[in-house]
């Protein structure tokens, strides 16, 4: 049996990673437009400690990744975790024979494509889209660079996905020592789904603002919940403060800058994808604001992955970048509040 989906096409932004570039390409299959759904929210949402050594991690939607990434689209996906490498295919397989491309954990240091081959261990997650019985082999869609579509062999795959990805050398950093267990995501979208309009963008920009600017709820203070603007602010001065004493912390906010940074980087294309569809040059103005946020975040996760062995001396650094990332949050989002209010003050007049 020969099994080829299509189309499934490329799709990537440059400041995301595996999970929002893995995303972005089972929504195009289905219909979706990844910069609208991926795109929409922008926030800051971490349960303390819930870290997860994954490159498809993302903070607060261990259960359900896709509804993390796109919580304004009735968007959803769930986990199998199979009991071993056999059943793990063949769930897989009757996904792809039933007409389904699926998202796979797969460790990098088996894939033939992955620069990694052969070399350095890591947690990663791309697409599947259909097989070949008799030749042996899978069909694989990874945008993320070197970026590759094709067939690899299901041999291949197999030991990709059965993995214990174990930490070989200390090149593997960051998304190692936790076993792949031939996981896959099981996708699920709802027929109803928001247009793109300028209704939707203010709904969005007002349920963003709000999140971002609420004020710590006592339950998530005693729970260490951090969200919004305050408990980004707890996460990162709390987290400088350790750094001298605890070599992890760096590895902690490596990891959760990551989908941060993809989710701000997404969340710029949108308003910029906006302003253009609607002819607001305030909205592209905008864009370039959460840019900038963007750009702070790159610097920032950076500087934390080269602090190196004198972390005591990189926190001033490190505590510098984090005030001139928070004063450039306080910035875009006075200014998405007084275009709101501008909007709602011209739909009034009319």
């Amino acid at each position: 049996m020969r099994v080829e989906l299509g189309p499934v096409g490329y799709w990537r932004h440059e400041l995301s990673h595996c999970l929002h570039t893995t995303a972005g390409v089972l929504l195009g299959f289905h219909g979706l437009d990844p910069v609208q759904a991926l795109g929409a929210g922008w926030g800051f949402d971490y349960p303390a400690g819930d870290i997860r050594r994954e490159e498809y991690y993302f903070p607060g939607a261990a259960e359900d990744l896709f509804g993390g990434l796109a919580p304004f689209h009735d968007v959803h996906s769930r986990w199998h975790e199979p009991a071993g490498a056999r059943e793990g295919w063949e769930q897989v397989r009757a996904a792809l024979a039933a007409g389904t491309p699926v998202a796979v954990a797969a460790d990098n240091f088996h894939l033939p494509f992955r620069p990694a081959y052969r070399d350095v261990h890591t947690n990663h997650l791309m697409v599947l889209y259909g097989f070949d019985d008799t030749t042996g082999d899978v069909f694989v869609a990874d945008p993320v660079p070197p970026a590759f579509q094709g067939t690899i062999p299901l041999a291949a795959l197999t030991a990709a996905r059965d993995s214990g990805n174990p930490v070989h050398h200390d090149r593997d950093l960051f998304f190692t020592a936790n076993p792949i267990g031939n996981r896959w995501l099981e996708l699920r979208i709802g027929q109803d789904q928001p247009a793109f309009d300028a209704e939707f963008v203010d709904r969005v920009t007002a349920a963003n603002l709000r999140a971002l600017r609420a004020e710590p709820a006592a339950a998530d203070a005693a729970a260490g919940h951090l969200r919004g603007l305050a408990g980004l602010r707890t996460f990162l001065t709390d987290a400088f403060d350790r750094l001298p004493g605890d070599p992890a912390v760096g590895d902690e906010v490596f990891v959760v800058i990551g989908p941060v940074l993809a989710v701000t980087g997404l969340h710029a294309e949108f308003l910029r994808e906006a302003g253009r569809r609607f002819g607001e040059p305030r909205l592209a103005e905008l864009a370039r604001e959460v840019d900038r946020v963007a750009h702070h975040w790159s610097a920032l996760r950076i500087a934390v992955a080269t602090a190196g062995p004198d972390r005591a001396g990189a926190v001033p650094g490190l505590l510098r970048r984090t005030a001139a990332l928070l004063d450039a949050y306080d910035r875009v989002l006075d200014g998405l509040q007084s275009r709101l209010e501008a909007r709602g003050q011209a739909l009034q007049g009319a």
